[in-house]
């Protein structure tokens, strides 16, 4: 067996026996353990996929440097830009099942779900991450299509876990709107593989990124065009991107604490990174067109309205899981922008964000968790006095907020950093809007932060049990990275760089 089966099979044999076990006390130590295996599957292939690169790996640009194979008749690929996302993926998944088993168990002892509902949230714990990482690795994009959509039917039954008016209108809501996203990209899928079919002779691999990306340049521009404004559209719901954005703040808030932390952290990364590969697709078909920057154009006017609008609304939240819901929006636009914006700075600073952003939010929807436990309830008005009641959630809700604002030195701000100098250099007209758009978004968060954890706590809030390790372990993560990238990271961003822009920075 191999890393990548492994990494595979992993979860989706976790999920199996999940949703067999009767009793409830021991899913949750088995969900941990699951995570662990594939926490030690992934950190195997990207030692594995190291070692290949540092071998074959013959240039800027090149994708051979990298592991390539198939499971079940299916094509799958790991190169350097999603070999990191993978161990992000299992290393959050793993921290998150920690702070999951306690969560779940407060839930159950509150009488809001059963011993049965808490089965069909390990089981689809672990889908969900199985579909994530399928996506990551395939290498056709009809099967990541299909990936994706079925971490939508996972993660639609974890929003409506606790089954109230509320939760099952979330879980509609997300499930309408990202069919419909998911849909469009269905099509735009089609639309590529139709492209495909007039320059390559084997039908069988008209879907398979690698083959696409050999033949980019002989690829139909018009129908690539349209292809990818169907594409980001599709993709770019379950984004977050601005219009497409409202399943999100409400998916939140109503489901399980967990799930969001995976949610924001995990999900919106690998939609993203669906987008980033068929954008690499795009720009190789259009490079003698009349318009061979279209796709990123597309791409920064997109993160840019989310980038903006996401900062304005989060001064108008009261529920705190809501709030984050729409800093999640806003950093993903700041994503969305940079990889538009393109250029080896622009791109190394985005797919730094993508790993620093995962870590702190992550961190903070955790955190959040806890706090609405302490105060029994997720309103931002009657959460107060988090440092007096319990200073560990307190000063970790503190630092999990100055961190995601941009405050150095942590990684956030460095990836805002270099996001920054690239579009003063390459796009110094936007150079304004992003300053300010980290403004209104600093404002909006400190303006709630104060009161929940300086203001004077209310009658009755009393500290909670809570696990603040994985807490702790991110946001000591996210500091490091501030104050220096290890060698080893920085080589894999540098190669992920290269493949995508065809340049590398170091």
């Amino acid at each position: 067996m191999n890393a990548l089966t492994l990494v595979l099979l992993t979860p989706l044999l976790g999920a199996l026996v999940l949703g067999l076990i009767r009793p409830a006390a021991p899913a949750g130590w088995f969900n941990l353990g699951v995570s662990v295996v594939s926490l030690g599957a992934a950190l195997w292939l990207g030692w594995t996929v190291a070692l290949v690169g540092d071998a074959v790996d013959t240039g800027p640009g090149s994708i051979t440097g990298s592991l390539s194979g198939g499971i079940a008749g299916l094509a799958f690929r790991v190169d350097a830009f999603n070999v990191y996302l993978v161990v992000l993926t299992a290393f959050v998944g793993l921290t998150t099942s920690i702070f999951s088993r306690p969560y779940m168990r407060h839930v159950i002892d509150t009488g809001r779900i059963g011993p049965n509902r808490l089965r069909t949230y390990h089981s689809m714990y672990q889908l969900f991450m199985f579909t994530m990482l399928v996506a990551l690795t395939t290498d056709n994009l009809g099967v990541m299509w299909v990936a994706v959509e079925g971490a939508t039917l996972a993660t639609v039954l974890l929003v409506s876990l606790y089954r109230t008016p509320e939760a099952v209108e979330a879980a509609w809501k997300y499930f309408i709107l990202c069919g419909v996203g998911i849909a469009l990209a269905l099509f735009g899928t089609v639309l590529t593989y139709f492209a495909a079919q007039q320059v390559i002779s084997d039908p069988a691999a008209g879907l398979n990124w690698s083959t696409l990306y050999a033949e980019a340049g002989r690829l139909e521009p018009a129908v690539m065009r349209l292809a990818f404004v169907f594409l980001l559209v599709g993709y770019g719901t379950k984004v977050g991107l601005v219009p497409m954005h409202q399943w999100l703040p409400d998916a939140h808030s109503e489901g399980p604490t967990p799930m969001s932390a995976v949610l924001s952290g995990l999900l919106l990364n690998v939609a993203l990174y669906a987008v980033v590969r068929l954008k690499m697709l795009v720009d190789g078909s259009l490079v003698h067109s009349s318009s061979p920057h279209l796709a990123g154009y597309l791409l920064m006017g997109f993160g840019l309205v989310s980038f903006m609008v996401a900062g304005l609304f989060l001064h108008r939240q009261r529920d705190i899981k809501r709030m984050f819901s729409y800093s999640s929006i806003e950093h993903m636009g700041l994503m969305t922008f940079g990889f538009g914006l393109g250029g080896p700075l622009a791109t190394f600073g985005a797919l730094l964000h993508m790993l620093v952003h995962s870590l702190t939010k992550s961190a903070i929807f955790i955190t959040v968790g806890h706090a609405a436990h302490i105060a029994g309830t997720q309103s931002i008005e009657h959460i107060r006095g988090l440092i007096r009641t319990q200073p560990a959630v307190g000063w970790s809700l503190l630092i999990g907020v100055a961190a995601i604002a941009g405050f150095p030195p942590f990684g956030v701000f460095m990836s805002e950093f270099l996001l920054l100098t690239a579009t003063m250099k390459t796009a110094p007209w936007f150079t304004l809007a992003l300053l300010s758009g980290l403004a209104v978004a600093f404002a909006g968060l400190f303006r709630h932060l104060h009161p929940m954890v300086y203001g004077i706590p209310p009658e009755g809030q009393r500290p909670v049990e809570a696990n603040m390790i994985p807490v702790a372990v991110h946001l000591t993560l996210v500091l490091w990275l501030g104050l220096a990238i290890p060698a080893f990271l920085a080589n894999w961003l540098d190669r992920a760089t290269g493949l995508i822009t065809g340049t590398r920075l170091l």
